[in-house]
């Protein structure tokens, strides 16, 4: 059974743009693959605890020698990898904040990226191990970004390729602050471009 993890960053849950953008295409894959499973994990209602250092060093720590409090910070994420490494289809909902990635992302991409679980190193520099993954990302911005400060694509194409994951796929709808035209144009545009993702049924 083929199973999509769709991961919604916007502080609005899912009225956020971001998230409406990830759940149409979420709604074009369901149908093409009517037995597949759909986990959703909305980081605004349910957020990823900030990384501190007291749960780095539980990361850190053998099994057996952790603490009852670093068991259960190591549990967290480990329950959070297991749910990614179980999807076949990775979604991320992003809109943009004081030009880069909602911090409750980053939060989430800190418990996720583990030394020896999700990636390693290797003779020949870093190896990521969740590999044989789909990726889509939907970012929503409220002005124009893409042809000048998009920090958001590079550093997600970093992350996403350090852990494994080299095959994603960007959606955009920009200028959504910019008024009603600007708004609409955006959103059909991407609406439009979330149609081509999946390929058509012969």
């Amino acid at each position: 059974m083929s199973t999509l993890l769709q991961i919604n960053a916007s502080l609005a849950g899912a009225n956020g743009q971001s998230s409406r953008l990830a759940q149409r295409f979420v709604a074009d894959w369901q149908a093409q693959h009517p037995d597949g499973r759909v986990i959703t994990r909305d980081l605004a209602s349910d957020p990823v605890p900030h990384l501190t250092a007291e749960r780095f060093q539980a990361f850190l720590s053998q099994p057996e020698a952790r603490t009852d409090e670093q068991r259960t910070h190591a549990e967290y994420s480990d329950a959070l990898i297991e749910e990614i490494k179980n999807a076949d289809t990775i979604v991320f909902a992003v809109p943009m904040y004081n030009f880069s990635v909602p911090s409750t992302l980053r939060a989430y991409f800190d418990h996720i990226a583990r030394a020896g679980v999700t990636f390693r190193y290797t003779a020949n520099g870093p190896e990521g191990l969740l590999k044989g993954k789909k990726a889509y990302v939907f970012i929503t911005r409220g002005g124009f970004y893409a042809d000048a400060a998009d920090t958001q694509t590079p550093y997600l194409k970093q992350f996403l390729g350090f852990i494994g994951i080299t095959d994603v796929s960007f959606v955009f709808a920009e200028g959504l602050g910019l008024g009603e035209e600007s708004r609409e144009k955006s959103l059909n545009q991407a609406h439009n471009a979330i149609g081509e993702l999946l390929p058509r049924a012969a």
